[in-house]
């Protein structure tokens, strides 16, 4: 089935079961807004307590923050947003449809990759075990023809970024004969830069109010905080904020689903450094992240590390965790280097001192700062992608979420298997006495069967069955969902095996 088609039964899943719902859809929905059902809540309100944890419990150096989404607009002067948060869009006459010059110049890119590994997947299956990539791709002529084209268009796409020249952008486009998706024509328009930043104002009436702006990004709060954190948590450098909270984007080219939205929600952690010692920090959390990732289990070969072309202007590293995606390898997090520039800024702008005295070395410095980003959404759409299975069994056929336990929305449904003989009360009795550890669900409706796919169209790791062995010994039936295999087990046993399963200690363990 092609990755496209995957794609869309995923998207439809998270409706029908409770996961992602359009935003206002009783009013025809709002473009790239949406709203979390029942099971997506869960969900992600554990990917937050994975990553809270794993960076406030297992680094004593690091201590969160919530800080408020309205703050005073010299803020943005300060970081750059104002001037310099803009993405490069180009329209076209035909559709009317506005596009990001830089995204269509990237699927072109990603196009000609699609080429190199579909010679080299052919050649695989041809060669078998026998088979040697690195050769294969220094010697086959056609590989070697799209390795050229890819070279020769991402050094000129690279240049055109960095130079800022929106010219040129429109230029590549044309002479790559990019269509529109929609009118398949190449009409273009000139490409114009749009600044991202939703706009509002605070005050009681018009002729006094102030402009402010929605925060795009969770990390001004941390830096603007910076001092009250350091001072009253009596904090020594090296050491980190963390924060999750919401932000939002004026997305004109929103699209797959909530990889990229208007509204959205960041895990961000600044960690605040010596001058000098930031790009060995750098190094440190991005292996630290990626083991993060890497722990769910979902396959090292499907992450990798991509290195920005085009820095920002605060930053003198930077590199994307990209996870492979049904619609490509996309960014998930980023990791910069800010060095000094966000704390200077603010200092510059505030007039106040935002320093670190150092006493060591007698001395007070602007710490440096590295930076790790991650997008809730887009981490709930990358477990989400990876979790769906479409499994062919002797009689049918399932559909099952192999999201990692403790990550799992409901983590053990209790099923009576008939309604009498005492079954269903105690199936309730052993949901009053685990719904204080576990998230449970008592379900009696249907065959035993279809309450099991159902589970496992949730992800459900464990189902247990209370059936007429169980007043006699206090046993029940318990099946695992990857699997389908079952053991009788005491209905005392339940709180340990289902307790060991779910514990973050198996994910922190592997970070």
């Amino acid at each position: 089935m092609a990755q496209e088609d995957i794609f869309k039964k995923l998207v439809a899943h998270c409706k029908e079961y409770g996961f992602v719902f359009q935003s206002s859809e009783i009013y025809d929905g709002l473009g790239a807004v949406y709203d979390y059902g029942q099971n997506g809540v869960e969900l992600k309100n554990n990917i937050k307590k994975y990553w809270w944890d794993s960076m406030v419990l297992l680094h004593e150096n690091v201590v969160g923050l919530d800080s408020a989404i309205f703050m005073h607009p010299t803020i943005w002067k300060a970081s750059g947003h104002v001037d310099a948060f803009n993405d490069p869009l180009i329209d076209n006459k035909d559709s009317k449809k506005r596009y990001r010059a830089d995204v269509l110049i990237e699927e072109q890119l990603a196009k000609i990759e699609d080429k190199i590994n579909k010679e080299i997947e052919k050649a695989a299956k041809r060669f078998g075990d026998a088979f040697n990539e690195q050769q294969f791709r220094e010697t086959n002529l056609r590989v070697l023809e799209n390795q050229q084209k890819w070279d020769a268009l991402h050094n000129r796409f690279a240049k055109a970024l960095n130079d800022g020249n929106l010219d040129e952008l429109r230029q590549i486009i044309v002479d790559e004969e990019i269509v529109c998706p929609i009118s398949g024509t190449r009409n273009w328009t000139e490409v114009r830069q749009f600044n991202l930043m939703f706009s509002t104002e605070m005050g009681s009436t018009a002729d006094g109010a102030q402009k402010i702006y929605l925060r795009p990004e969770t990390a001004q709060g941390i830096f603007v905080n910076y001092l009250n954190v350091q001072k009253t948590g009596r904090m020594k450098i090296p050491f980190g904020i963390a924060q999750i909270g919401k932000a939002f984007r004026n997305e004109i080219v929103a699209r797959q689903f909530i990889f990229r939205m208007r509204e959205f929600e960041q895990m961000e952690m600044q960690f605040f450094v010596k001058p000098g010692t930031e790009l060995d920090w750098f190094e440190k959390w991005k292996t630290t992240r990626m083991n993060w990732h890497q722990a769910l289990g979902f396959g090292a070969e499907n992450y990798r590390f991509h290195v920005h072309e085009k820095l920002a202007h605060y930053a003198n590293a930077a590199v994307d965790v990209e996870y492979k995606f049904p619609f490509g390898f996309k960014e998930v997090e980023g990791i910069h280097s800010r060095t000094d520039f966000d704390l200077s800024q603010h200092e510059k702008y505030s007039g106040k001192k935002i320093r670190y005295f150092d006493p060591e070395l007698n001395d007070s410095f602007v710490p440096f700062v590295v930076e790790t980003s991650i997008g809730v959404d887009r981490m709930f759409l990358q477990v989400l992608s990876a979790a769906y299975c479409e499994e062919q069994l002797e009689n049918d056929m399932r559909v099952v979420l192999k999201i990692p336990p403790m990550l799992a929305p409901v983590k053990l449904a209790v099923l009576p298997l008939v309604k009498k003989d005492g079954l269903p009360e105690i199936a309730r009795q052993i949901i009053d006495d685990l719904k204080f550890e576990f998230n449970c669900q008592y379900d009696e409706k249907d065959s035993i069967g279809k309450r099991y796919r159902r589970q496992d169209a949730i992800g459900t790791p464990f189902c247990v069955t209370v059936d007429n062995q169980t007043p006699e010994d206090n046993s029940v039936t318990i099946r695992y969902r990857d699997t389908m295999t079952q053991e009788r087990v005491s209905i005392s046993e339940l709180s340990g095996i289902i307790g060991k399963q779910v514990s973050y200690k198996n994910l922190f363990a592997k970070i």
